[in-house]
């Protein structure tokens, strides 16, 4: 049986650790645990060990998890999300962090103005250039925070990225300095709905890196739910 209360307390550990290399305060990061595929139980244990954000990368999936859980926690959307699931995000998530088009934005922004509540969103920039995963290339942000600064109903709050998995950390920290880098670069432009406070980055095999760069989300679920049931 995983020690999901242990395995907590190491990655605490963890983000100390790094957070103190970089000369942080550990209390600005906080642990999202990605529990695509974990189960109700494991995931009441993990709340109850502390973690207050829960990532999870399906709509449905989501949807059936809350239903089981009460306790107050913040729901990040993590995997991509289709603009036919938008309705049913807005109702279940309390942050999209895979926004990555200015349509999927305005479908997000309609959606909020329905419910007179302002959605809150991360732009997921795809730093590697890889076709295999979604978000979007670095020298489009701007041009789409400008596009997402005429909405009145969504909300950027940072970026997030899923950068090419290097086995060898080094290689990986370019990637979230870069990100870093960006966010420091677009922090200028004073747009009314955009303040890129939030860097979502890092993962269970390079959290402690992302830390060190900068991050103040960590989204890990390998270390600390074990593999995954399915």
């Amino acid at each position: 049986m995983v020690d999901v209360i242990g395995n907590y307390r190491s990655i605490l550990e963890g983000i100390a650790g790094s957070a103190a290399k970089a000369r942080r305060d550990p209390r600005e990061i906080r642990l999202l645990a990605a529990a695509k595929s974990q189960s109700v139980d494991a995931i009441c244990v993990a709340i109850a060990a502390g973690v207050k954000l829960i990532g999870e990368n399906y709509v449905q999936e989501a949807a059936d998890k809350k239903e089981l859980i009460a306790e107050s926690i913040e729901w990040h959307m993590i995997g991509h999300l289709q603009r036919n699931k938008v309705k049913q995000a807005v109702d279940l998530f309390d942050v999209v962090e895979t926004l990555d088009s200015l349509a999927l934005a305005r479908e997000l922004d309609k959606e909020g103005a329905k419910r007179g509540k302002t959605i809150r969103a991360f732009v997921e920039v795809n730093l590697g250039g890889e076709e295999s995963k979604s978000g979007i290339a670095r020298e489009q942000v701007s041009a789409l925070l400008h596009g997402i600064g005429t909405l009145s109903h969504i909300r950027i709050e940072g970026l997030m990225p899923v950068p090419p998995f290097r086995a060898n950390l080094e290689a990986i920290r370019p990637y979230f300095r870069a990100l870093r880098e960006l966010r420091d670069q677009l922090g200028d432009l004073l747009l009314p709905n955009v303040d890129l406070k939030e860097l979502s980055m890092g993962m269970t095999h390079d959290y402690t890196v992302a830390v060190e760069e900068g991050a103040t989300v960590v989204r890990v679920g390998t270390a600390l739910f074990g593999p995954r049931i399915r």
